[in-house]
Formats: structure tokens, sequence, C-alpha cells
């Protein structure tokens, strides 16, 4: 789950989302912009200057904090849309207490992983390369982050898959290195769910969700 932070924080094992920390407003010019372009800038715009508020651990104003950044997370990644993707021909067998305990899990264990990056100290640019549209109709952004990993420049490639939900442009999925969230969470789901069950699948992201620092 920590991949979901070098999209949104840059962080992860098996996810990215948006894109932002203390010093990701290094942006370089965008080869084309469009609605889409438009939207995961803003996005990642709000969260960095968000991500930039330094205030103290587990003070009054860090938690008013987080409900910020929480908001912001929820307001441009579609995580109920992305769970029932994710969970492909498994979600039609839940029932509908199932399928909300599930959402209301999954949206737990992201948004709390963002909010983690309240306390990262991370620097990269960020380098919107252009978007197009894909067979199904999506929008899709393309990103180019440049950091640091051990001291050597490093970089990562990021798409936001966006779909249009009233009068807003909202991402389902986000890849990095061509490898979707989507992608990711339907093979350990999947894995999970045959081994355990759904029950099984539940009981590890409480576990996961209770673990601390995770």
């Amino acid at each position: 789950m920590k991949r979901l932070l070098l999209a949104l924080v840059i962080t992860t094992s098996s996810a990215p989302l948006a894109l932002a920390g203390p010093e990701a407003s290094k942006v370089a010019p965008a080869a084309k912009a469009g609605p889409g372009t438009t939207a995961v800038k803003q996005a990642n715009e709000t969260l960095t200057n968000l991500l930039k508020q330094k205030v103290a651990a587990g003070s009054p104003e860090e938690k008013a904090l987080a409900v910020k950044v929480t908001t912001s997370v929820r307001g441009f990644l579609d995580i109920d849309q992305l769970g029932k993707r994710a969970m492909a021909d498994n979600w039609d067998k839940l029932t509908k207490p199932q399928q909300t305990e599930f959402s209301t899990l999954l949206r737990s264990l992201i948004e709390d992983n963002y909010v983690r990056g309240l306390r990262a100290n991370l620097s990269y640019q960020v380098e919107y390369v252009g978007e197009t549209t894909d067979k199904a109709g999506n929008i899709v952004v393309a990103t180019n982050v440049k950091t640091q990993r051990k001291g050597r420049p490093f970089s990562v490639a990021i798409e936001y898959v966006l779909v249009k939900e009233g009068d807003k442009l909202r991402a389902w999925d986000i890849k990095t290195d061509g490898v979707g969230l989507v992608e990711n969470y339907r093979a350990m789901f999947n894995k999970i769910i045959a081994k355990d069950g759904f029950d099984g699948l539940i009981a590890k992201m409480k576990k996961k969700q209770a673990a601390p620092g995770t």
C-alpha cells in the first residue's frame, strides 16, 4: 500500500495516487494541457499546499489538517470505483453490507496513507507529459516524476485514468510505470479470497488498518 504516496506523496509498495509533497510544486511545462491535465494539476496543487503546512504531531492542528487532506483525496480519487473494479467478478457475489464494509475499509486504508504524508519530507519535480483518451473513453493524463533514491536521480511514469462524474473529472485508477492500482489490488484480492474467502480479506484489511505506521 506504500505506492499510494509515490503518486500523491511518493512512498509505496503496491499503489500510487495523485502527487503532492512538501516540494512537489516544482512543475515542468506540460506538453499538452486539457481538462484532464487541469484536474490533476489542481488536485496535486491542493494537496501540495496542505502537506506544506507543518504542524506538531498529534496536535489539534494536525488532526484538522488531516481532515482536509482526506477531503482532498476523496474529492479527486474515486476509491469506491477503484475498489469495485479491483474486486471484478467477486463484487457481485457480495451482499450490500459486505460491499459497504469493504469499500469503507479500503477508503480508510488509502486515505490514511495520504494523511501520513503530512510527516513526509519529499522533494521531486512533476512533468505533465500530455493527455489522451483511451478506447473506453477515459481521459488518461501522463506525468513523469523526477526525484532521488539513495542520492541518485530516479524517475517514474505516473498515469491518471479519469472519468467524468457530474461536472468534474475524478481518477479511478493510477498507473505507475504501466502498472495500475486496480491491477495490483485485483491480483492481491483474488489471491486472498481464493485462499481465505472474503472474510479473510476483511480480516487482513482490518489488521492492516490497526497496525501502527501502515
